[in-house]
């Protein structure tokens, strides 16, 4: 059966990186009309002239309904619903200069997969906080979003949550594209902490592979990620349920088991003896877990939380640790029951 996309409205997307660009053409693909707002001026004429984004999506053609500007007034006006695609430590400082634009019932939907140093706040509360925007008019997609593939137009899946069941619904319409399928739920909390929690097991996962280990150690890491992932989140009032399906256990997946990760890419490097320092000056790209690691390990300390992987992957990532040692403090840690 084809897929005939419904006409909506205008939505626009910021920034014009990976995920920005991979998303924009799942809604374009959905009957949206995208703005992408690129930072660079000379990047928004580039996609403009070649309908491409040579420097976050090359070789990918993007659809006729997205365009990009670096006029935040221009991408914003009339734009019914933003989304927001930013490193999630540049969040606040970012949203605070676009806020002034967004039209006053637009619903903003978070793609960010973080928490934010200092405040340990999720992306969610961060907008809350600088839009004053109301749960009803902000939500969060969260799932296996590894963005050269959704870029691809390979079949995935997604779940986007908002408090306001109607307006999930609203933007699950919006985004359902040929091969974009997502699912609703109402728990922000649960979606949110999965999507920023995966990319500490992430890391954790790559420093094993860069150390030479095989399928049995990062199946081990995974799923005890999952796990600590779950004590906290459910800790903070999430529903467990959420960490099993895609937001939780199917982001966790794909960011453990692709070389497309940027977490596990650079935790292989941190395997393999590079320092954090070394691996920022070799890329582009932002891996959220290293950012977020010590955010996390701070807010399950003052949840009362164990998060021995979090404390580790912090320590790896700091430079107080290596790779090897990290190891190697998992397996000597006091055993408990699975179920802990």
């Amino acid at each position: 059966m084809s897929h005939e996309p419904t006409k909506h409205g205008k939505v626009a997307v910021f920034t014009a990186g990976s995920w920005g660009t991979a998303f924009s053409i799942v809604l374009a693909d959905a009957g949206n009309e995208v703005v992408l707002w690129a930072r660079r001026e000379e990047l928004a004429r580039e996609i403009n002239e070649h309908h491409e984004n040579p420097d976050y999506q090359p070789g990918i053609e993007l659809p006729p309904a997205v365009s990009a500007t670096h006029d935040v007034e221009k991408a914003l006006h009339g734009a019914d619903m933003v989304v927001l695609a930013t490193p999630s430590q540049s969040l606040r400082a970012g949203l605070t200069e676009w806020a002034p634009y967004i039209e006053p019932d637009a619903v903003i939907v978070s793609l960010m997969k973080g928490v934010e140093l200092g405040t340990l706040e999720r992306m969610s509360e961060v907008i809350a906080q600088v839009t004053g925007a109301g749960p009803e008019r902000i939500a969060v997609v969260s799932g296996p979003n590894l963005s050269p593939e959704i870029a691809r137009r390979e079949p995935a899946a997604s779940v986007v949550a908002c408090a306001d069941e109607a307006v999930a619904k609203m933007i699950q319409d919006r985004i359902h594209s040929p091969a974009f399928r997502p699912y609703t739920s109402t728990d922000v909390l649960g979606c949110e902490l999965g999507g920023a929690y995966k990319n500490v097991v992430g890391l954790a996962v790559g420093m094993a592979v860069g150390l030479g280990f095989g399928d049995n150690t990062t199946a081990s890491v995974i799923t005890r990620g999952l796990a600590e992932t779950a004590r906290l989140a459910t800790a903070l009032g999430a529903n467990p349920l959420t960490l099993m399906g895609l937001a939780g256990l199917g982001d966790l997946v794909a960011t453990c088991s692709s070389p497309l990760s940027r977490n596990r890419t650079f935790g292989e490097k941190l395997g393999r003896g590079m320092t954090t320092e070394e691996i920022y000056a070799t890329t582009r790209q932002v891996a959220e877990g290293a950012k977020s690691c010590s955010s996390l390990l701070a807010l399950a300390r003052q949840t009362g939380v164990d998060a021995p992987i979090a404390e580790h992957v912090d320590a790896v990532v700091a430079g107080r640790m290596t790779a090897q040692e990290m190891m190697d403090a998992f397996i000597a840690r006091d055993t408990k029951a699975e179920t802990d």
